[in-house]
C-alpha cells in the first residue's frame, strides 16, 4: 500500500499545488471538443427538435446543457480514474477485468466506426454535388473523389492527435461565424413559426412521450464521446491531480458554447418555418440549410450551404476517426498481438481508408439504420458505464451521492429505450 502511495506521490512529483491558468491549449481542447459534437447532426437538429412543438422544445432546450455536461463529465472521470495513459478501453479493463474489457472494446468500436463511413458518405455526396450544382463542374467518378477526399482527411491524422484537435478547433471559427449568420440572417424573417403551438399545451402524457421520442436527438445532437478518451488522458498527462477540476471546466465552457450557439439556430429556424414547413423537410430528407435555400431561393445560402456541411462533416470527421482508431486499436491489442506503435498506426489509417473509402463508393442506404443501432451502445457507453462505475469502483466512490447521477442514469435509460422503440415502431 505504500510503495502504490509513493508511485503516486511521484507521479505527481512535478504537479503545482494549485492549478495553472487557462491556457491557449485549454482553449484548443474546448473548441476541439466543440467541433467533434457540432456536425451534420446540427443541420437536421432544428428540424427533429421543432416537430415536438413549442413547450418541448422548450423543456429540451432547459434541459441541453445538464443532459450533456453531466453525461461527458462523467465519462471523463471514469477514464482519469486508471493509471496515468491508460484511455478508455484499457481503463474498462483495469476495473472491470480482461473479458469485459474486450467486449466494451469491441462496443466502442462499433458504436463509432459506422458514423466514421456516415461521414465518409456523406462528404463524398456534399463535395460531388456542390461541384456539379454550384461550380458547374463534373465531378469526377465516385471511387476517385471519395478516395481523395478520405486520403486527405487522413493525412491530417497521420499528423498526429495534438494536430488533428488543432485543426478541428482552427474549424470551428468559420463554423460558428456561419451559423451565427444564417441565425441572424433569418431575424427578420420570423414570423412566430412554431410559437403558433404555444397556445395548444399537451397533455402529460403527450408531453411525455414527445420528450421521450426527441430526448435522442438532442443527446446525439451534442455527443463527442469519442474524443473523450484522448481529452482525460491528455488532460492528466497535463495536469495530474488536478485533472478532474480542469477538465470539468474545459467541458463546463464548450457545452455552454456549443448550446447557445445551436439552440440559437435552432429557435431562428423553428421560428422562420412553420411546423408544416419542418414536417416537409423531414420528408424530404433535407438538412435545414437545404431546405432555407429553397425556400428562399437565396443564392447566398444556396452557395453558402454546402460549404458549412463540408466544414461540419469534416471536423466531425477527425474528431470520431480519433475514437474510432482508438478502438482498432484497443481489439488488435486485445488479440494478444503487440505490433510497434508506428506499425499500429500505419495499419489502423489503411483499414481506415480502404473500409471508408469502399463505403463511399458504394453509397449504401442502410447506413441511418447502423448509426441507429450504434445508438444504444453509444448511449450505454456514455451514460450508464461511468455510473455503474461510480457505483462500483473504489477509484471513483469519491463521486457517489450526487443527485447529478440519479439525472444522467435517467437520461441514459430514456435514450436507449427511445431509441430502441424507434427501431421497431
Amino acid at each position: 500500500m505504500n510503495d502504490q502511495a509513493n508511485s503516486v506521490d511521484e507521479r505527481y512529483a512535478t504537479t503545482p499545488a494549485t492549478l495553472t491558468s487557462w491556457s491557449r491549449q485549454d482553449t484548443t481542447w474546448m473548441l476541439g471538443l466543440f467541433g467533434t459534437a457540432i456536425g451534420a447532426g446540427t443541420l437536421f437538429l432544428p428540424i427533429n427538435a421543432g416537430l415536438g412543438g413549442f413547450w418541448p422544445l422548450v423543456i429540451l432546450a432547459l434541459l441541453a446543457f445538464p443532459m450533456t455536461f453531466f453525461a461527458h463529465r462523467g465519462l471523463t472521470r471514469f477514464v482519469l480514474s486508471g493509471r496515468e495513459g491508460s484511455d478508455i478501453t484499457d481503463v474498462v479493463e483495469e476495473h472491470f477485468g480482461i473479458k469485459a474489457g474486450a467486449l466494451i472494446t469491441l462496443l466502442y468500436f462499433f458504436a463509432i466506426f459506422p458514423i466514421l463511413l456516415i461521414y465518409s458518405v456523406a462528404l463524398t455526396n456534399t463535395v460531388g454535388s456542390f461541384m456539379e450544382h454550384q461550380l458547374h463542374i463534373m465531378p469526377p467518378p465516385r471511387a476517385i473523389l471519395s478516395f481523395v477526399l478520405i486520403l486527405g482527411l487522413l493525412a491530417v491524422v497521420r499528423c498526429g492527435e495534438q494536430v488533428i484537435v488543432k485543426a478541428m478547433s482552427l474549424m470551428v471559427y468559420p463554423f460558428i461565424v456561419a451559423l451565427l449568420f444564417l441565425a441572424v440572417y433569418l431575424i427578420p424573417h420570423w414570423n412566430g413559426g412554431i410559437l403558433s403551438t404555444a397556445s395548444q399545451v399537451p397533455t402529460p402524457s403527450a408531453l411525455l412521450n414527445t420528450l421521450w421520442l426527441a430526448i435522442p436527438v438532442m443527446v446525439f445532437s451534442f455527443n463527442h464521446s469519442p474524443i473523450i478518451s484522448a481529452f482525460a488522458v491528455d488532460q492528466k498527462r497535463q495536469y495530474g491531480i488536478h485533472a478532474d477540476e480542469r477538465s470539468s471546466q474545459i467541458l463546463s465552457r464548450a457545452h455552454l458554447l456549443m448550446v447557445v450557439m445551436v439552440l440559437f439556430f435552432v429557435f431562428s429556424c423553428v421560428l422562420t418555418l412553420s411546423p408544416a414547413q419542418l414536417a416537409e423537410a423531414k420528408a424530404q430528407n433535407l438538412s435545414i440549410l437545404s431546405y432555407l435555400a429553397n425556400h428562399f431561393n437565396n443564392p447566398t445560402i444556396e452557395f453558402a450551404a454546402p460549404l458549412i456541411a463540408f466544414v461540419a462533416i469534416t471536423k466531425s470527421f477527425l474528431g470520431h476517426y480519433i475514437g474510432a482508431s482508438e478502438g482498432l486499436k484497443g481489439l488488435v491489442l486485445k488479440t494478444g498481438r503487440r505490433p510497434g506503435a508506428k506499425r499500429l498506426d500505419r495499419m489502423t489509417a489503411a483499414f481506415m481508408l480502404v473500409v471508408c473509402w469502399i463505403v463511399a463508393t458504394l453509397n449504401p442506404s442502410i447506413l441511418g439504420m447502423i448509426e441507429a443501432l450504434g445508438g444504444p451502445i453509444i448511449a450505454s457507453i456514455l451514460f450508464l458505464m461511468p455510473m455503474y462505475a461510480i457505483r462500483k469502483v473504489p477509484a471513483m466512490a469519491k463521486y457517489r451521492g450526487q443527485a447529478s447521477n440519479v439525472f444522467v442514469t435517467a437520461v441514459g435509460l430514456v435514450a436507449i429505450t427511445a431509441v430502441v422503440y424507434s427501431l421497431f415502431a
